[in-house]
């Protein structure tokens, strides 16, 4: 048995599931083929040889080597992840294999994650031979249904065996389309079909390009102008090499496809020089585009300019969605900035601009938890005061009705519309939804734990052969394999995935083992019933209450930092080289042991918990020293370095949850939120006192001059 596996069936932690542990691992029969049903003395199941093996071919399959895993692949016959091997081997022969030996995998892995995964690679591959029977005959068995280029190929098959396919099909692929980042052959072969058929039109395939075009993905932009204007994709290739260029050589837009592509240029212009494209559209080719195509380039524009925070006012940006006749021929991520550039427009958001710019979202959009919020926040700003009633009549709070409460008050329609959304998303789960709950008076706090797993529901998880092969892929160094495959049990095996008891009982079989992102992703899933011990989980907690207090540094924010970087997991590693719990950067990590006077301080220390979580804190602590103790910026300054939050706090005194939504970068702005929303669950748990986010947050603007800075040289 390997050293990796024997801890994890051993370790101190697992003592008191031996049993049902061997159980699960011995139950990976149930799924497996025949030959794998005997991992057992002689075979390559769990010892230290087998997993060698797959550890091994896995690298090979990392880097193409085909002959590396032909050879191995019969050493792994028997192994507890032989269906891992055999994909892998598999895989990179996919396009020379004979259907029937892709049939036969099917059938000797049936009902695992690598059946399934195989299935979308074969699909993806039948669509782009344009074998339409062969991808009629398979689709049925795919379970996943996640890749949305295999979705928009089937919609293509249904539209070919019955070319009167209706409009929500049509409207499936195009909301494929353009969520796809890269050039696909799936939805543009879908996308065409339908353009040709009438039922895409043109405008949809142009706004693709555009989409593209904004989102720095020249191949995508050129792949769909290729649908309805093939002549043109040499110039698409121009105005993305040099849009200024393109545009100084051209002089008129008559036809429909020369006005796109200079609003193309217009749009790539606008990235890297906001300024000069508003020019080119005022001073030459505003005149020359349509209502729409010139709405949509102010749009971009605005947009660009919005997420200048802290280097160009908000009042610019509004300057430029000003321009905008009409706000719904914006895109939504259009419309997210202006509402982001009316929230900090002043010393008072612009609340008129920010509903105004939330109603025109397409209905998808202002489902999240964001936009309902500041929608019912700019409903309740220009609500009327409430009023003495003549005759008190209860009437549900519903939009567009006025609402009289048993105590004689009279609720203006958008006070109750205001207070019915705040409602619709209050709770503990996220920093938006935590916000509302404090707009109806309630504070954060442990939401009562769900009813005791039975017996039978914690068997149902320990049994279960792919929660068990993902956490023995895991076990043994193979993190992304298992991670994979424990999502796809969890999420994707049945339709509409695991019901909320089963969650509950495949999160606690993770966190019995310390697999703490999938216990916490996991638990995360649950509609109904929340339970935090799983949610927040506190490993190390004396070590790191500990050091947090001793540098006077509140746990709960500790936590709730550790939990958004590594999910507790020890030998996290990220793709820029943050490492450890507390994903310190080596830099960062040498900088702040200086500083904090740990002498003889190595990298390979930070794979060490307490030195991590020593270096980690220290530096959250002088960050947070740094930025005048505001947690969100300190938050920023740990995902994006603390220059950047230093910018972005010029301007007007914000509220902080206004600044963190304006923060420019996706990734840093979903992280500051998080980290707030965890701390604030953490603080819960920790104290058994209710909390406030809102306390946390604070507000955010400019360094007092007067000050100095404490750590000029911060990292």
């Amino acid at each position: 048995m390997s050293q990796m596996l024997y801890k994890f069936l051993f370790g101190p932690a697992r003592a008191a599931t031996l049993p049902s542990v061997f159980c699960a691992l011995a139950c990976l029969a149930l799924a497996a083929p025949a030959a794998a049903q005997t991992p057992a003395a002689g075979a390559n199941g769990a010892n230290g040889a087998g997993d060698n093996v797959i550890v091994e071919m896995n690298k090979a399959f990392r880097r193409g080597d085909k002959g590396r895993l032909a050879q191995l692949l019969p050493q792994a016959k028997g192994h507890a992840l032989e269906a891992w091997a055999a994909y892998w081997e598999l895989k990179l022969r996919l396009g020379e294999a004979a259907p029937q030996e892709v049939q036969d995998f099917f059938s000797r892995y049936a009902g695992t994650y690598q059946e399934d995964r195989l299935r979308n690679d074969w699909l993806l591959l039948l669509g782009q031979r344009r074998d339409w029977a062969g991808f009629a005959a398979e689709y049925p068995n795919y379970r996943m249904n996640d890749d949305k280029e295999v979705r928009c190929y089937a919609i293509l098959v249904e539209h070919l065996k019955n070319p009167a396919i209706d409009a929500r099909l049509a409207d499936e692929v195009k909301k494929n389309w353009y969520a796809q980042r890269e050039a696909d052959d799936g939805c543009n072969s879908a996308a065409e079909r339908l353009v040709g058929a009438k039922t895409l039109t043109p405008q949809d395939v142009w706004i693709k390009a555009r989409l593209a075009t904004e989102a720095n993905r020249p191949r995508a932009a050129a792949a769909a102008v290729q649908i309805v204007a093939p002549d043109a994709v040499g110039m698409v290739n121009d105005l993305n090499a040099s849009p200024i260029k393109f545009l100084a050589g051209k002089h008129l837009a008559i036809s429909k496809a020369r006005r796109e592509l200079i609003t193309l240029a217009l749009i790539k212009m606008a990235i890297s020089d906001t300024e000069g494209a508003a020019f080119q559209v005022e001073n030459k080719w505003g005149m020359q585009l349509s209502t729409e195509e010139r709405n949509w380039v102010w749009g971009a524009i605005g947009r660009q300019a919005a997420t200048r925070l802290g280097t160009v006012p908000a009042g610019d940006a509004l300057q430029y969605f000003a321009k905008v006749t009409k706000d719904t021929d914006l895109s939504d991520d259009m419309l997210g900035w202006k509402v982001r550039a009316a929230l900090r427009a002043g010393t008072q958001p612009n609340w008129a601009l920010v509903l105004a710019a939330v109603n025109a979202m397409s209905e998808d959009a202002r489902k999240d938890p964001a936009w309902t919020y500041w929608k019912a926040r700019a409903l309740l700003a220009a609500a009327p005061p409430d009023a003495p009633a003549k005759t008190p009549v209860a009437v549900p709070a519903t939009a567009g009705v006025t609402q009289t409460i048993s105590t004689g008050i009279t609720i203006s329609p958008q006070r109750a519309e205001a207070l019915a959304l705040m409602q619709s998303i209050a709770s503990a789960r996220g920093f938006y939804e935590q916000l509302a709950l404090e707009e109806t008076g309630q504070k954060i706090t442990v939401p009562a734990k769900p009813a005791p797993l039975t017996p039978e529901e914690k068997d149902a998880a320990r049994l279960n052969p792919g929660l068990n092969r993902a956490a023995y892929a895991i076990a043994i160094g193979l993190r992304p394999e298992g991670t994979r495959e424990w999502n796809y049990t969890t999420n994707l095996h049945k339709r509409g995935g695991m019901a909320d008891r089963e969650l509950l009982a495949a999160a606690q079989f993770a966190c019995d083992r310390q697999i703490w992102d999938r216990c916490i992703n996991t638990s995360e899933r649950t509609k109904a019933e929340i339970d935090f011990d799983q949610r927040f989980p506190m490993p190390f907690r004396e070590t790191v209450t500990k050091r947090a207090q001793s540098i006077s540094l509140d746990p709960a924010y500790v936590y709730g930092l550790i939990r958004q970087e590594s999910r507790f997991i020890m030998d996290a590693r990220s793709g820029v080289g943050a490492s450890g719990l507390m994903q310190v950067m080596p830099a960062t990590a040498r900088w702040t042991a200086k500083k904090i006077g740990l002498e003889g301080f190595t990298q390979d220390q930070l794979n060490d918990r307490d030195t991590n979580i020593a270096i980690g804190t220290a530096y959250l602590k002088l960050a947070l020293d740094d930025l005048n103790g505001s947690m969100p910026m300190a938050a920023a300054a740990y995902n994006a370095g603390p220059g950047r939050p230093r910018t972005w706090r010029n301007g007007p005194v914000l509220d902080a949850a206004i600044w963190a939504e304006n923060v420019p970068f996706s990734e840093t702005r979903d992280y500051v939120k998080k980290v707030l929303s965890n701390t604030t669950n953490y603080a819960a748990i920790l104290t058994g006192q209710p909390q406030s986010l809102k306390a946390r947050l604070g507000t955010v603007g400019p360094r007092d001059a007067s000050q100095p800075e404490p750590y000029k040289d911060l990292p």
